[in-house]
């Protein structure tokens, strides 16, 4: 703020000192108009018009990038807002899964084979050996 200032101070200072420097009257003719006044006052004059005309000129190009900035910030917002859903479905669907997941049975010793020996001869729960 105060280097603005210092800025528009010292731009002030220039203009005064051009001004005191290029008072000699000129007159400005265009078509039927007619215009006398100072050389600075129609430098300056000229440079405004320059600065109006150059700032008309890029002001619809400005206005283009400012809605499509909007329109980008718009849509970052909504994609933030989807990542967000989502992380909290991931999370759901993730605590589902747990939940979901079978628990392992410990395997109990399998039984022996009995053979025909055994089946024949009478003690079927016993193999012999």
């Amino acid at each position: 703020m105060h280097l603005l200032l210092i800025i528009g101070v010292a731009l002030a200072i220039c203009v005064v000192g051009f001004a005191l420097q290029n008072n000699v009257p000129v007159t400005v003719t265009l078509a039927m108009w007619n215009f006398e006044g100072s050389l600075a006052l129609v430098l300056l004059l000229a440079l405004g018009l320059g600065v109006l005309i150059a700032g008309l000129m890029s002001s619809p190009s400005m206005i283009k990038s400012r809605w499509t900035r909007s329109r980008l910030r718009q849509k970052v917002a909504r994609l933030e807002q989807d990542k967000i859903g989502l992380e909290r479905r991931i999370v759901e669907l993730e605590a589902e899964l747990a939940s979901l997941t079978p628990e392992i049975i410990p395997e109990e010793e399998p039984q022996r084979y009995l053979g025909f020996k055994s089946l024949f001869l009478g003690e079927p729960g016993k193999p012999k050996e």
